[in-house]
């Protein structure tokens, strides 16, 4: 049953935040320290506009779930954490919704709990136009999220395995659907090739969802009964290495996955994101401790966030693209095999001047 495997997936989630998580490409993104960059707190604004949206901040709760019992009371503490912070917020896959309708309640507690914060709906890529109106109007979304996942199809038992018309498809959906169009992948990322295809499509927002965070890879592979599929776990592009090759693709980009405190998220609106999202961590919070656990969380990292970019000298989130980085180790080599000249990351506040306060 398609709710079990909903279940199933936040298990395994859970199971693998729970585990070490380490590194990743995000810590080969290093701030040059200028000791007087600095700026006043309250001159600094975390409120971020792009693509016609307005977020009164650069953080959002990615999409995660929805469809039985046990997810509809997660998306209902995610929706009043949302709704306590200001944070945008995104549901899960709705397939469940268009094969069973009994479990819209399970989706449109997003919205009833949040009614007045920016709500994405989610289908996949093979949803017909009308389905995404349902799920659009189910939720009263502001914009629709595509979330396209090969890999996952790939290693999931009882995945699609015909892909081709997933192109047109999105076409057809961004015509039709009547509202913003956002797509995403699920953790394996997005190329700057697939960003460009997107952007000719009329994709409003690619939102990157890189390697580094939920493996669903690992998670489908999980359920099989051989684990045969050990081999595509880790595969994909991370989110650092998505940012930095999608640079001047003319299409607003969002930066999700891996994302595991505040200085990720100012590394990765530093590399051109116009806002960044996590699932994971803010899911094993939520479990493990609870929807006010969750909103201490989420206040937390915007309180920090706001710090770091005092710090830094940046009044507004998109200002963090001025701001001086160092490309180092492994994500240097992707670059540096991409044609990407990491030097200019280093040397952005050199084209400003210093004035009392902060480099410019």
């Amino acid at each position: 049953m398609i709710s079990q495997r909903k279940d199933d997936h936040v298990r395994l989630a859970v199971e693998q935040q729970h585990g070490h998580v380490g590194r990743n490409q995000f810590d080969e993104v290093t701030f040059v320290h200028h000791a007087l960059a600095g700026i006043d707190r309250p001159a600094v604004s975390l409120a971020t506009d792009f693509a016609g949206f307005s977020w009164p901040v650069p953080l959002y709760i990615n999409a995660m779930t929805g469809g039985s019992e046990m997810t509809g009371r997660i998306n209902r503490d995610l929706a009043i954490a949302a709704r306590e912070t200001g944070v945008p917020i995104a549901s899960g896959s709705m397939s469940a919704y268009f094969k069973d309708e009994s479990c819209a309640g399970t989706f449109s507690v997003l919205r009833e709990e949040n009614p007045d914060g920016f709500v994405l709906a989610n289908v996949n890529a093979t949803a017909s136009v009308d389905k995404a109106r349902r799920a659009v109007d189910l939720l009263k979304a502001d914009a629709l999220q595509i979330h396209i996942n090969t890999v996952q199809e790939t290693v999931m038992p009882e995945g699609d395995r015909s892909f081709s018309a997933w192109v047109p498809q999105i076409g057809r959906i961004v015509e039709g659907v009547g509202v913003p169009v956002i797509v995403k992948e699920v953790g394996f990322g997005l190329s700057r090739e697939t960003v460009l295809v997107l952007r000719d499509l009329g994709v409003r927002v690619a939102d990157l969802g890189g390697r580094g965070g939920t493996d669903f890879a690992r998670i489908e592979n999980g359920r099989r009964d051989l684990r045969d599929y050990t081999f595509l776990e880790g595969w994909g592009l991370s989110t650092a290495a998505c940012l930095l090759d999608s640079q001047d693709v003319d299409l607003p980009v969002l930066a999700s996955g891996g994302v595991r405190h505040p200085l990720d998220v100012a590394r990765a609106l530093a590399l051109g994101a116009n806002g960044v999202g996590a699932s994971g961590t803010f899911l094993r919070t939520l479990m493990d401790e609870g929807v006010e656990a969750l909103v201490t969380q989420l206040t937390s990292w915007l309180d920090q966030l706001a710090a770091l970019m005092t710090m830094l000298g940046a009044a507004t989130p998109a200002a963090l693209t001025g701001r001086d980085v160092l490309i180092q180790g492994t994500l240097r080599e992707f670059c540096a095999d991409r044609g990407i000249d990491t030097a200019q990351f280093a040397r952005r506040s050199a084209a400003g001047t210093t004035t009392t306060g902060g480099i410019r």
